[in-house]
C-alpha cells in the first residue's frame, strides 16, 4: 500500500492582493465608475468557429438569459428535457448579472425536444434564439471567442483621461490577470483551495476542479504582478516561451531579437506565465527564474497542486482587444471588444475604472 502524501501547511495569503495595473504608471489610478449597474450595463456573446452540423441526437440551442448563471440555465433546460443535468453541455460559464448569449447542448436520442420547451425558457428569463441537431455533446472550452459590451457610468466616464487609457489598451495591450470571480465573493475560494490541497486534494471535494483553478490563477496573478512590476509583461525575455496572437501555438525564444521584439510590440506575440502543475517548463534563463520564485514563495500551493495530479500549461501575460470599440452616451460610455476563451473582460475593466469589485 503506497503511503499517503504527507500534509503540506498552508502558504500565508494576503487578501485583497494588490496587482498593480499597467497604466497607472502613466495616468495615475483611474476615476471611480459602474460597470453593472443592471444586466443590461454587461453583455456577453459567444463566438463559435462552427455551426452544429444539422442532424444528430443532441439539440443546440443558441440561448440569450438574463440575470442567471449558466449552471441556472443548465439546470433548467435539463429539468424541463427531463435529463440529467450532466447531459446538457456548455462552452464556457457566463456572468449571472448580465445579458448572456450562448449555445447549450441536451442529449435527447431518438426524440425531439418537449413541447413548450422554448415558452417555458422564456418563463425563467432564457430566450431561444436558435436551435440545430449535432452528433456531439458541447464540450468545455470549444468556442473562440467572446464578445463584450459594456456600459460605463460614474466618474470616470467623465475622466478627460479615460479615452487615453483606452487608446493605450488598444495599441499595448491588456495584462491577462483572471478576474475576481475566478476566486469567489472576498476571495473565498482561496483559503478553502489553500485547506483543501494541504491536506490533500480530492475530487469528491472539489467535483468542477473551482479550487484547483483558483489556486493556479492566483499563482498565475502572482507571476504577472512581478512582470507589470517591472515593465517586463509585454516583452520577451531570454528563454521566453511566446505564444502567438489568437492561436495555442507557442516556442522558445532563446535570445530575443529586433524581429521578435517588433512582433510583441504589435501584438502579434505575447510573453506567457505558468499554469502551475506536474510537467517540466519549457522556460529557460531569465524567463525561467521568474517562474522558480512561485514555489518559493507558495511551496504548499505549488506542491498540493502537484500532489493533485494536474498538468503544468501556459497562459499569455497579455491580451489583445478584438475590435475594440468606444462610444459616448447621455452620462454614460460604451465600450465593445473581444476576448479570447478564457481571458476576463473585468482585467480591461480594472484598467479603466475604479470599483471595489475589481
Amino acid at each position: 500500500m503506497s503511503e499517503a502524501a504527507p500534509r503540506l501547511e498552508p502558504d500565508a495569503i494576503a487578501w485583497p492582493p494588490t496587482w498593480p495595473r499597467v497604466l497607472d504608471a502613466e495616468f495615475g489610478p483611474p476615476s471611480a465608475g459602474e460597470y453593472r449597474a443592471t444586466p443590461e450595463d454587461f453583455q456577453v456573446a459567444e463566438v463559435l468557429d462552427f455551426v452544429p452540423e444539422g442532424e444528430g441526437e443532441h439539440l443546440w440551442l443558441n440561448i440569450e438569459k438574463r440575470d442567471l448563471t449558466t449552471a441556472m440555465a443548465v439546470r433548467e433546460l435539463a429539468r424541463l428535457c427531463e435529463v440529467a443535468p450532466r447531459d446538457v453541455g456548455y462552452s464556457g460559464m457566463k456572468d449571472r448579472v448580465a445579458v448572456t448569449r450562448q449555445w447549450l447542448s441536451v442529449q435527447l436520442p431518438g426524440r425531439g425536444a418537449p413541447a413548450g420547451l422554448n415558452e417555458a425558457l422564456a418563463e425563467r428569463g432564457i430566450r431561444v434564439l436558435a436551435e440545430a441537431r449535432h452528433p456531439r455533446k458541447l464540450k468545455r472550452g470549444v468556442h473562440r471567442a467572446n464578445r463584450f459590451r459594456l456600459r460605463i457610468t460614474g466618474a470616470a466616464a467623465q475622466d478627460p483621461a479615460f479615452e487615453a487609457r483606452w487608446a493605450q489598451l488598444v495599441e499595448r495591450g491588456v495584462a491577462n490577470y483572471f478576474g475576481p470571480q475566478r476566486f469567489g465573493p472576498d476571495g473565498r475560494n482561496l483559503p478553502r483551495a489553500r485547506s483543501l490541497l494541504a491536506r490533500g486534494w480530492r475530487k469528491r471535494d472539489d467535483r468542477d476542479g473551482m479550487l484547483l483553478s483558483a489556486a493556479r490563477s492566483f499563482l498565475f496573478n502572482e507571476l504577472l504582478a512581478g512582470r507589470v512590476h517591472d515593465g517586463s509583461w509585454n516583452r520577451l525575455l531570454a528563454g521566453e516561451v511566446a505564444i502567438l496572437d489568437g492561436t495555442a501555438s507557442q516556442f522558445r525564444a532563446e535570445a530575443p531579437d529586433a524581429e521578435l521584439d517588433a512582433r510583441a510590440a504589435r501584438l502579434d506575440l505575447h510573453p506567457s506565465g505558468i499554469l502551475w502543475g506536474i510537467g517540466d517548463s519549457v522556460a529557460d534563463k531569465e524567463a525561467l527564474v521568474r517562474e522558480a520564485r512561485l514555489p518559493e514563495r507558495y511551496p504548499a500551493l505549488c506542491a498540493g497542486l502537484e500532489q493533485a495530479g494536474v498538468r503544468l500549461a501556459r497562459r499569455s501575460l497579455r491580451l489583445r482587444l478584438g475590435e475594440p470599440c468606444l462610444t459616448r452616451g447621455e452620462n454614460a460610455l460604451w465600450l465593445a471588444f473581444s476576448l479570447p476563451r478564457g481571458a476576463f473582460a473585468t482585467a480591461v475593466l480594472r484598467e479603466l475604472i475604479a470599483h471595489p469589485t475589481l
